[in-house]
């Protein structure tokens, strides 16, 4: 069962520069929400244990923010991670929003 508030985008051509506070490694972004977003190919030696800091680069924009890891897999020598964003700049909420797929309106379906 999906347990999202809000829905995952999926992105292509978006990556990560992310520090754990011992070093500075890169991955890519594939999914995005207004308070989350998954990350593939990092090295596995990231500690994912503790807060990061991260800038989102990707379609001419660049977003700063500090992110919660909320689960990683290791897979070899890489690691996918899921975080929470805990302080997003408010251009990554305008930026989400303009790429939001709006609800389906339920009013506008109903016939009489």
């Amino acid at each position: 069962m999906e347990k999202r508030r809000h829905q995952r985008i999926e992105i292509k051509n978006f990556w990560a520069d992310v520090s754990d506070g011992k070093g500075f490694f890169s991955g890519v972004v594939t999914n995005l929400s207004r308070f989350g977003l998954g990350m593939t190919d990092l090295p596995a030696k990231l500690d994912s244990n503790q807060r990061l800091s991260i800038v989102i680069s990707g379609h001419g924009r660049n977003f700063k923010m500090l992110v919660k890891p909320r689960w990683a897999q290791k897979e070899s020598m890489q690691k996918s991670v899921g975080v929470e964003i805990m302080n997003a700049p408010w251009g990554w909420t305008e930026f989400i929003m303009q790429m939001e797929t709006p609800p389906d309106d339920v009013l506008g379906v109903i016939t009489l």
